[in-house]
């Protein structure tokens, strides 16, 4: 089990799910604790990994509900659907698609949720506008992601790790709101924020090398890297 696993969701949830899922659970946030997914409605988990947050969705949504589980990598939807038999879960599914073109009719979907994925997209403008696209009227975006504050230096964002870490792509938090509302989105509300602490990484191998690069002090950076829940709902 991932520490991510163990520190954004509780013993409960995490009781009856296998290691298969656990062990793959790489998110910055707990999107399902937030997003008020009632029964029967049908939820969709942008970047979808292992399936962690689909199988908690699909305990809310009940057997009269659906949840569609999205990843633009063939091997995670392979594990998931692995993940899903092996659960016996029958109400969620997985499909391969990219976010900035979801594989689903207009109003199709009641909740979108995301667990630190859109900051990875290129065109994140695309994203959300895709969401308002799927979403019925009224439906609710829950996304849990990584955003900066202030300046985050070049050096850092070049480097393909720092990306891959969900940091080199991460947005200004006021310029990723602003691109929530000019999908169409209303009622724009970061229910969370906390920053990541990296000078209590500043050993770790990656991190100094990383640091030390950009020529600054871990400490420099630790209100820079922040971890957000952000809510959003589109016009009935």
């Amino acid at each position: 089990m991932t520490d991510t696993a163990t520190r954004f969701y509780s013993d409960q949830e995490l009781a009856d799910l296998p290691e298969s899922v656990t062990n793959v659970s790489l998110g910055c946030g707990n999107p399902t604790a937030i997003a008020e997914i009632n029964p029967g409605e049908v939820v969709l988990d942008l970047g979808s990994g292992g399936g962690i947050d689909c199988f908690l969705a699909a305990k809310k949504v009940g057997p009269e509900g659906r949840v569609i589980g999205l990843d633009m990598t063939p091997d995670m939807i392979k594990l998931a659907r692995r993940n899903a038999r092996k659960m016996g879960v029958t109400n969620v599914e997985f499909r391969f698609g990219e976010m900035e073109d979801i594989p689903l009719p207009d109003q199709s979907v009641d909740v979108i949720i995301s667990n630190c994925v859109v900051n990875l997209s290129p065109d994140k403008s695309a994203v959300f506008g895709e969401a308002y696209r799927v979403l019925r009227p009224s439906g609710r975006v829950m996304v849990s992601d990584i955003v900066i504050q202030g300046e985050l230096p070049r050096s850092v964002r070049d480097r393909l790790d720092a990306w891959a870490a969900c940091v080199a792509g991460a947005l200004d938090e006021s310029d990723y709101l602003s691109k929530i509302r000019a999908a169409g989105f209303e009622d724009v509300e970061v229910l969370s924020r906390s920053f990541v602490k990296i000078s209590e990484f500043a050993e770790w191998e990656g991190v100094r090398e990383i640091v030390a690069e950009a020529g600054v002090a871990p400490e420099d950076l630790d209100i820079t890297i922040a971890s957000i829940k952000v809510k959003a709902v589109k016009p009935a």
